[in-house]
């Protein structure tokens, strides 16, 4: 196979640079054809790029940073696919069997893409075959990571690149239905948005020297029938915090019973170092008991702690995209001695593992990454006749490309008969909202579903995000964030001489939400 990327060379970037694309697991090579898009750029851009690079980049090189020289290499013959990222009109005479064309909020070439950034949001990006039309993929990247017009272009780029891979290895599309905004022809004078950013990563640099950033916090309480899966929504009885000693979160709860006692395990993440190890603490039917437990640490961070039971014994498979890979590991002692028992898989970047059983197999689901772009708006599925598998790659991975309902927000649940399972919507950034989504079909072929309500942070939860939700029993669990003034975990450091009683500890802990936030 020959893969030809035609490309500006009025806009040559350093995302050209590469020589191969991933096929069927093979590294084919790539060759480039360089021509002219008729139409103007917007004035000044590589200036701009150029200030973003050293004021959000820190002077770190980015995928949309500007060739000094165009790399001129042999050509192996005519192409067998010809992806072309430029507006101009095709080659009529061009032979190639498959010619795909990026569109980004229904039109081509990079001004398109900087035209959807400008405005205010990346673009929903589709793959069309230009021989007959077909739209080949379609999907929506997140701009969790994204710094700037620089940094937006380059998440744009690099999850076209992502979606190019399966659509050229033949594997089944199952092209979702995602509503783009109108594009809004030429791209605006990309100054003013230029300045506007480089002048909010200025404040939050500010504010991240006077508050932990993020700061996450487990929300916790009792529903008997008024849990999210029946109601929908956040109603019902009062949520609590989970206290924290301030320079440490907690995040991704995940509850169980075991050997007759309930833990709720959570991401313990020190503001200090940067790295998170799990940690669990009990709950007696009341609210938490006794102190956070340290329960599974390793040089590398840890978060998400999915728990499975299987086989009469408990195994947690925790975060670990860090390592490149997905751990499972053994309870020996519960709750606060595990071990790694196997690698589930390995080589790669896979989030938030989630497992479920379905019609006789197991199914992973993951927000899959390639080493680029963001980290929640890809989802990969795999399936096994074990839990132990081996475990194999769904036909259609990576399954669906969407900010909204790609990365996974805890457990599976049926409702009715009916498989559900909770998303992150990060539509407005990373962890802002939670869907509950119904599956609709799921082997390993095939995956449909649908969101039927989304949850946001308002009266009933005043944190500032959510992003998991779990159960067990009548325990339902939630997470969030907000505004930690690094001010108050030092003066929490102060008191600490004076800690309060064990039974003041837990009134503490149990205290309402709307009395702990701010």
């Amino acid at each position: 196979m020959i893969i030809e990327f035609r490309c500006d060379r009025e806009q040559p970037r350093l995302w050209m640079r590469r020589e191969t694309l991933r096929v069927n697991d093979q590294d084919i090579p790539v060759q480039f054809a360089w021509t002219t898009t008729p139409g103007s750029h917007p004035a000044g851009l590589e200036a701009l790029f150029e200030l973003e690079r050293i004021v959000l980049r820190k002077g770190k090189a980015g995928g949309a940073d500007r060739l000094k020289t165009i790399p001129e290499r042999p050509r192996a013959g005519s192409p067998d696919v010809v992806v072309d990222f430029t507006s101009a009109a095709r080659d009529p005479n061009c032979s190639a069997r498959l010619y795909l064309r990026p569109r980004f909020n229904g039109c081509a070439g990079e001004n398109a893409a900087l035209a959807a950034v400008l405005a205010g949001d990346l673009p929903v990006i589709e793959i069309v075959n230009e021989l007959d039309g077909t739209i080949m993929d379609r999907g929506h990247p997140s701009a969790e990571i994204a710094a700037g017009l620089s940094g937006g272009l380059e998440a744009v780029m690099a999850r076209t690149l992502s979606m190019l891979t399966p659509i050229l290895s033949g594997a089944p599309r199952l092209v979702p239905q995602l509503a783009a905004p109108a594009n809004s022809g030429a791209a605006p004078n990309p100054t003013p948005f230029v300045v506007r950013g480089v002048a909010t990563s200025i404040a939050k640099e500010i504010y991240r020297l006077c508050c932990y950033a993020p700061h996450w916090h487990v929300g916790w309480r009792y529903a008997e029938n008024a849990d999210v899966w029946r109601t929908g929504d956040l109603s019902g009885p009062a949520w609590n915090v989970l206290g924290d000693p301030g320079n440490r979160f907690y995040a991704d709860p995940f509850p169980v019973t075991w050997q007759g006692r309930t833990f709720v395990f959570f991401e313990d993440l020190d503001h200090r170092i940067g790295k998170g190890i799990i940690s669990a603490i009990e709950f007696d039917g009341n609210g938490p008991v006794g102190k956070v437990l340290p329960v599974l640490e390793e040089p590398w961070h840890l978060s998400y702690p999915f728990l499975i039971e299987n086989d009469g014994e408990l195994w947690m498979i925790p975060e670990s995209t860090a390592h490149r890979d997905v751990p499972l590991y053994k309870c020996i002692r519960f709750p606060d001695k595990w071990e790694r028992y196997a690698t589930l898989l390995s080589g790669l970047e896979l989030a938030d593992v989630t497992i479920t059983q379905h019609n006789g197999l197991y199914y992973m689901f993951g927000a899959w990454r390639d080493g680029t772009g963001g980290y929640s708006d890809t989802l990969a599925i795999y399936y096994a006749q074990r839990l132990l598998g081996p475990w194999q790659p769904h036909a259609s991975n990576p399954v669906l490309m969407d900010r909204a309902t790609a990365r996974p927000a805890g457990n599976f649940v049926t409702v009715n008969g009916r498989l559900w399972r909770p998303v992150q919507d990060c539509t407005n950034g990373y962890g802002a909202a939670l869907g509950l989504a119904e599956v609709l079909e799921l082997s390993p072929t095939t995956y449909r579903q649908a969101v039927r309500h989304l949850l946001k942070p308002g009266p009933l939860w005043t944190g500032r995000k959510l992003h998991t939700l779990n159960r067990c029993g009548q325990l339902e669990v939630i997470d969030g964030s907000r505004v930690q003034p690094k001010t108050a975990a030092l003066l929490a450091s102060l008191r600490s001489s004076d800690r309060p009683s064990q039974s003041d500890w837990h009134s503490a802990l149990a205290k309402p939400i709307a009395r702990r936030l701010r």
